[in-house]
């Protein structure tokens, strides 16, 4: 079985993951209590792990060829999660791999190191546009550093759980995700109430 072929699969397998979540959610930024359907995007993702836990052949005469399908259930799972969020705050969000989130962690860090150097370290001597740019990257770490440092724990945990239990470890976030899911589609309606009347009192 080619390695171009099986990439070619999990690519385009994550990508339908993504486009499916396109479908399925219609913002890039969360977006509780409208249109968007993240309680039936995370169920799905649920069930999408279950099959590739289901499907997987774990026994050492395995082929490649026989492990594609489960490797692409996961794989469109794993699309369909980076894709629900792709930014917040102003900061991209990508939950499935972690790369781009260390670049734009150190990215903001050197902007705001900068910042503050030119004024002599101290905030009292940024104008109105620095002040600005400075709470925007606040903002902006205030999402990459925890994800980065949920991204470290889950990684750990999940090979850790892998050793132990095989890829029943997929298991676990299936049933998280799951349970989160069903949670939003049950009390979507009150929690849609619940915003509007906050944005009420805001305006008010």
């Amino acid at each position: 079985f080619s390695s171009l072929a099986y990439a070619s699969m999990l690519v385009g397998s994550f990508l339908f993951g993504a486009f499916t979540c396109g479908m399925l959610i219609d913002k890039n930024q969360v977006h509780f209590g409208g249109k968007s359907c993240y309680g039936l995007a995370l169920v799905g993702n649920s069930v999408l792990l279950v099959v590739a836990v289901w499907l997987t052949d774990e026994s050492k005469v395995a082929t490649a060829q026989q492990q594609i399908v489960p490797a692409c259930f996961a794989a469109v799972a794993a699309g369909l999660q980076n894709a629900m969020c792709t930014s917040h705050f102003g900061a991209v969000v990508r939950t499935t791999h972690v790369t781009g989130t260390i670049t734009d962690i150190g990215s903001t860090l050197g902007r705001l190191a900068m910042i503050f150097l030119r004024k002599g370290c101290r905030r009292s001597r940024l104008n109105l546009v620095e002040v600005a740019e400075v709470g925007v990257d606040a903002r902006k770490l205030l999402v990459l550093l925890p994800m980065w440092c949920s991204f470290l724990l889950g990684t750990t945990l999940g090979a850790y759980l892998y050793t132990e239990m095989g890829v029943e470890a997929l298991l676990i976030p299936a049933g998280f995700t799951c349970t989160i899911g069903a949670t939003y589609t049950l009390f979507r309606p009150a929690l849609k109430g619940f915003l509007k009347e906050i944005e009420r009192e805001r305006l008010n």
